[in-house]
């Protein structure tokens, strides 16, 4: 069952994810060449729980940090470690924050100094992929003109849209119904209605579709070895345009 949410909870979400979005601006300032990506959980940890709030991730079915770090070639879920950013790189950072019974979620990708074009190109079809995802959530679509929205900036730009991992509904529960995959199933899926709350996150790769899943049972990185972007907002399904809640002016991410 699809959650439609009161102001009230709306109220306790926004929240939420003003913690997420405050932490993920701090750990972006901090990307630089040398640093370890678990200096950089270590951080979001101390900004997620001085707000008040708990990092969502943190043992979920077992997840060992607070933070999701993916590197270059890195899908998702990359485990924070010894691992040193190099100038060139593109870091993909995934925050949750669980804060008075109710979770925030957003991520984004950004260059450790300066990128490539190819690198470039993809962080920003990304981003306009999840710009436009967010702009099909509206009330009265249905879920699948958010997966179109999101797969045709994608494959227009040249690039290919994980089918292995999607986006979800969000509250109470870190993963709630509907799934919000970024591809379009052939499923129309429900219709849109004010009040739900979906985490829609575009991941994409710049070769390859296919995923392989590391040993560690949480890594998943391109079969081709090639970069992979990921942007995710949590937005509240509206009568007119949708609300982000993960939105925040000092820095702005799937609103183009």
């Amino acid at each position: 069952m699809i959650a439609l949410r009161e102001e009230s909870e709306i109220a306790t979400l926004r929240e939420a994810n003003r913690i997420v979005s405050d932490t993920l601006v701090t750990l972006v300032e901090q990307v630089r060449p040398g640093i370890t990506t678990r200096e950089l959980d270590a951080i979001a940890e101390d900004c997620i729980r001085g707000a008040g709030a708990a990092p969502s991730f943190l043992g979920y079915r077992g997840y060992p940090n607070s933070t999701c770090i993916s590197v270059e070639d890195v899908i998702v879920h990359g485990i924070p470690g010894d691992r040193e950013l190099r100038e060139g790189q593109i870091v993909s950072i995934d925050v949750g924050a669980y804060y008075l019974g109710y979770h925030g979620d957003a991520a984004l990708t950004v260059g450790c100094g300066p990128v490539d074009e190819l690198r470039r190109r993809l962080m920003d079809a990304t981003d306009r992929a999840l710009s436009a995802g967010v702009q099909a959530a509206r009330a009265g679509n249905y879920l699948v003109d958010v997966s179109r929205a999101v797969q045709r900036v994608c494959e227009q730009a040249g690039f290919s849209v994980v089918r292995d991992f999607v986006g979800h509904g969000i509250g109470r529960k870190m993963h709630e119904e509907p799934q919000v995959p970024n591809f379009d199933t052939g499923v129309r899926g429900p219709l849109l209605r004010d009040g739900m709350v979906l985490a829609i996150e575009p991941m994409v790769n710049a070769g390859k579709p296919g995923v392989k899943v590391l040993r560690d049972g949480w890594t998943a990185v391109t079969i081709d070895g090639k970069p992979s972007a990921h942007f995710e907002h949590s937005i509240v399904v509206r009568d007119g345009a949708p609300e982000i809640l993960s939105a925040t002016p000092r820095l702005i991410w799937g609103q183009r």
